[in-house]
Formats: structure tokens, C-alpha cells, sequence
């Protein structure tokens, strides 16, 4: 039981959500995930709340029909709910309702946008791996970026990344112009 704790507090000194870069063997985690979270459990909880209060008033809620309305909170809850993501020194992976996917950003094959309404980032690697992401979740999380932009290049160095590299380069200006709007704005230039 000892040994349990201590490896739970290694672990949870080791996630990084500071403002530096990591260091070797740290992870960064997405920022804002824990307040997005916590609107989906907040809007779920009242499409719940809401479908029931007005069910009742009409005089039909059964209890039947109140776990209706819970099932359907919790399905309402489940498409709201954004996938977390967290990088490494080498890895970058996605974990959604369901599962988590990684891929090591050491060894990027292809990396596409789709998507013309909902941009969605694509990074595959020469494993097998998969991840789909938005780039906001990047351009939000400087260390996460950071983190991904280190392995792309290395992928580059190694002549794996064959695909997408201009999809990267715009990446990396289109979040370098939002970073310096946001300087602009927190000093007051804007």
C-alpha cells in the first residue's frame, strides 16, 4: 500500500502545468480541460434537470421517463465532455470518453488538417498511431505545442514526416499571431 502512494505522488510531481518548458520525463497536460469538463457535467446536469422539471409539470414523469431523461443527460454529457490531451518528451496522446490514443511525435509520418467548419489536426506515426485533435487545444497550451513542435522536427531531421509539413508551418503562425495578440492585449497595445 506504501509503494502504491509513493508511485501516485511520483506521478503526480512528474505532470507538468507550469509555465516553463518540461523537463525530461514530465508531462504536460491541456489547461483548460478541467473547465471544460465541469460545463459539460453543468449543462448536462441541467438538460436533465430541466426535461424533468417540465415533464413534471405536464404530469407525466414517471419513474421511467426520469431515467429517460437521465440517460439522455448523461449521453448529452458524454458528446460535450473534450478529450483530453497530454505530451511528452517524444509522445503526444489523446484520451476521449472511450479510450486513449497515442502517437510518438518522434517518429510523425503524416500530419493533416480536415475539416473546414471543425478543424480537426491529424498526426499519424510510423507505428500505427492515430490522434485527432483540435489546434485551439494547441494554441491554448504553449507547453503542449512545444512539446509536439520538438517532435515534429525531429521527425523532419529523420526523414520520417513526409506529409504536412506546411500544415505545421501555418500551425505554428497562425498560434504565433494569437500568442502575440493576446502579449498585445494583456499590455494594453491593442
Amino acid at each position: 500500500m506504501g509503494r502504491r502512494t509513493a508511485r501516485s505522488a511520483a506521478a503526480r510531481r512528474r505532470q507538468h502545468t507550469g509555465t516553463g518548458p518540461p523537463t525530461v520525463g514530465e508531462t504536460a497536460v491541456d489547461r483548460h480541460w478541467a473547465g471544460n469538463s465541469r460545463a459539460a457535467v453543468y449543462c448536462a446536469v441541467a438538460f436533465s434537470g430541466l426535461m424533468m422539471l417540465l415533464d413534471w409539470g405536464s404530469g407525466g414523469l414517471t419513474p421511467p421517463r426520469a431515467g429517460l431523461w437521465a440517460v439522455l443527460g448523461a449521453m448529452v454529457f458524454a458528446v460535450l465532455l473534450p478529450p483530453r490531451v497530454t505530451a511528452g518528451e517524444g509522445w503526444l496522446a489523446v484520451r476521449g470518453s472511450v479510450r486513449e490514443r497515442r502517437v510518438c511525435t518522434d517518429a510523425l509520418v503524416a500530419l493533416y488538417s480536415c475539416g473546414p467548419v471543425a478543424q480537426r489536426l491529424v498526426l499519424r506515426d510510423a507505428y500505427g498511431g492515430c490522434v485527432e485533435l483540435t489546434p485551439r487545444v494547441l494554441a491554448a497550451n504553449p507547453l503542449l505545442w512545444h512539446l509536439l513542435d520538438a517532435g515534429a522536427r525531429r521527425s523532419r531531421e529523420r526523414g520520417t514526416l513526409r506529409s504536412g509539413t506546411d500544415v505545421l508551418r501555418e500551425l505554428a503562425e497562425q498560434i504565433d499571431d494569437e500568442t502575440a495578440r493576446a502579449v498585445l492585449r494583456a499590455s494594453g497595445l491593442e
